[in-house]
């Protein structure tokens, strides 16, 4: 199946310089050059990664991102001028799965991509037990990346589902907020830490565990650990 990369930015340097190393790699490539012109392309066609710059005419990457995550998992990479920790904040708390400061090398963007495609294919390869947690009315499956509550679906984000299938994976333990980041995230969001915390409130708001036998704990001053009584 094609593998399609939407790019939206408004500077035609960085659509010309990411098509060229996209296409070299054999991935389909379509432009956007504003957010609202991303939003109805996305809506057109089918993308298996969508590329967003964050400072963008009509409608911003940030705007775009959320949007995104209202409806559907699709993998989304910020990119920004910006390096200011808030930038880096409020992307991943929006559900990027990556996000990288320009100036950046094309190499290193199309690297990243593959490994997000690539964590995306080993999800739906095919349904393998030891990916799949239950808890008493809770399914988390890594495979699918899909959440259930009393057989009910919910609509989380990929790295909502992997912070919870980590502390869930591990009941009883305590993850730190920087054991959580550099587990999941994959490298370091040194002083990031919020991002953990906002996550854990957005699980604990769509998973209510009243009436289950497990909930996500708070240890004051340390992270976060799944306890099952």
């Amino acid at each position: 199946m094609e593998i399609k990369i939407l790019i939206a930015d408004d500077d035609p340097i960085v659509h010309e310089s990411l098509r060229i190393y996209l296409e070299a790699e054999g991935f389909a490539v379509a432009d956007a050059y504003d957010g609202q012109e991303a939003l109805d392309k996305l809506d057109a066609g089918h993308y298996s990664l969508c590329v967003l710059d964050v400072m963008m005419p009509k409608r911003s990457g940030t705007d775009v991102c959320r949007e995104i995550r209202s409806k559907s998992e699709l993998p989304v990479v910020l990119l920004t001028a910006k390096g200011e920790e808030v930038d880096r904040i409020v992307g991943l708390e929006l559900g990027a799965d990556d996000y990288i400061v320009k100036p950046f090398s094309p190499r290193e963007v199309v690297a990243r991509i593959r490994a997000i495609l690539r964590r995306m294919e080993n999800r739906d390869a095919g349904p393998m037990e030891k990916n799949v947690i239950r808890m008493n009315g809770l399914v988390i499956d890594l495979n699918s990346y899909k959440v259930l509550l009393r057989d009910e679906s919910v609509l989380c984000t990929p790295k909502e589902i992997e912070i919870l299938f980590l502390l869930a994976s591990n009941p009883g333990q305590v993850f730190t907020r920087d054991m959580l980041l550099s587990r999941v995230w994959g490298y370091d969001f040194a002083g990031e830490t919020r991002t953990v915390d906002t996550h854990i409130k957005r699980l604990r708001a769509k998973l209510p565990s009243e009436g289950l036998c497990w909930s996500i704990k708070t240890i004051y001053g340390v992270g976060y650990k799944v306890e099952i009584e």
